[in-house]
């Protein structure tokens, strides 16, 4: 029988880096954690006249981290997203001064004035599985699909590192990519002993890209099977569905997250078919797909990824997603 670890963190216990801090629980591989994130605003901003700026402390706050019992650096953490589920029928998003992908900001110097402040409140309606977006400056409405993911998933960085909560890099972190939703398994390379993860910033649905720099930000109830694989490195974020795998990569210029993302899945794909380097290069160049994540936070995010019928029959990590799929399968 899977045992399963329950936590809910209270405001105090939430944490705004990775790494740096004691574990909030151990969990043993194989088990399932079922726990709840709150939303990059830390839950403070409710209605459209909370600037975050004024009522927000800190900003993207985790749930962990979690200690997973015999992971060491060079070991690889699973984690395989069983249910990701808003807790509230409401989510928030926002323009802010200096951040977002078309405003001016430290990095990119502009003479105009810095774009609003600006809050805007959506309905979230789990039943009909709808996000209803309501303008501003009109009556204007429109409804979407409701798409839950979470944008901010790592493990502690190696080093004796710790990293805000907002950087996605190596470990993770905040990768913002819509690929993280119920269904999949996310594959971290593990830098300290016990990994050290931790979870958070749903989104009740985000845009590739992430332009304005903020989602339509919930809180989240999740539910992860959690396993170790040992003695496997992974160099960068992965992520595999049931058709297709994805690799990572966050960096600045936005051409660097794409070329470390793209490598990463070349040498994937290699590693997985057996195929020389450029016939796996070639054959990624011409199947793959890719994607920006954010393009405003410290570091972008792109991802690469690649169908697997083109991997001939090759299981990633031993077919961990496809067992981890089954653990969870009773709570979907």
């Amino acid at each position: 029988m899977t045992s399963t670890v329950t936590y809910q963190p209270t405001e105090n216990e939430l944490r705004y880096t990775f790494g740096g801090g004691p574990a909030v629980a151990e969990i043993k591989p194989g088990s399932l954690l079922v726990t709840s994130t709150q939303d990059c605003f830390g839950g403070a901003v409710l209605t459209v006249d909370d600037l975050p700026s004024k009522v927000c402390q800190a900003f993207n706050p985790v749930t962990g981290p979690f200690h997973v019992a015999g992971a060491e650096p060079g070991d690889t953490l699973a984690l395989h997203f069983a249910a990701i589920t808003p807790a509230r029928d409401w989510g928030m998003s926002a323009t802010f001064p200096h951040f977002g992908a078309l405003t001016g900001t430290h990095t990119t110097a502009m003479l105009h004035p810095p774009i609003e402040e600006r809050v805007w409140r959506y309905t979230i309606d789990t039943a009909a599985d709808t996000v209803t977006y309501h303008a501003r400056r009109s009556d204007h409405t429109i409804v979407m699909p409701l798409e839950p993911m979470l944008g901010t998933v790592g493990v502690a960085p190696g080093g004796g590192e710790a990293r805000a909560t907002i950087v996605p890099d190596a470990h993770g972190g905040n990768l913002d990519t819509p690929e993280i939703r119920p269904g999949v398994t996310v594959y971290l390379g593990v830098n300290v002993p016990g990994a050290l993860f931790a979870i958070g910033d749903g989104h009740a649905r985000q845009g590739q890209g992430e332009v304005c720099g903020v989602a339509v930000e919930t809180a989240m109830n999740v539910t992860i099977a959690v396993d170790l694989i040992k003695g496997v490195t992974t160099p960068r974020p992965r992520i595999e569905t049931d058709h297709r795998i994805i690799s990572i990569g966050a960096a600045r210029p936005l051409e660097d997250a794409y070329r470390i993302s793209q490598h990463d899945l070349v040498t994937w794909t290699a590693q997985l078919t057996g195929l020389e380097l450029l016939d796996a290069y070639q054959l990624v160049s011409q199947a793959g797909r890719a994607a920006p994540g954010n393009v405003c936070d410290p570091l972008y995010t792109m991802h690469a990824a690649l169908t697997k019928a083109v991997l001939a029959g090759a299981s990633p990590y031993g077919g961990v997603h496809q067992r981890l799929r089954h653990i969870a399968e009773p709570t979907r």
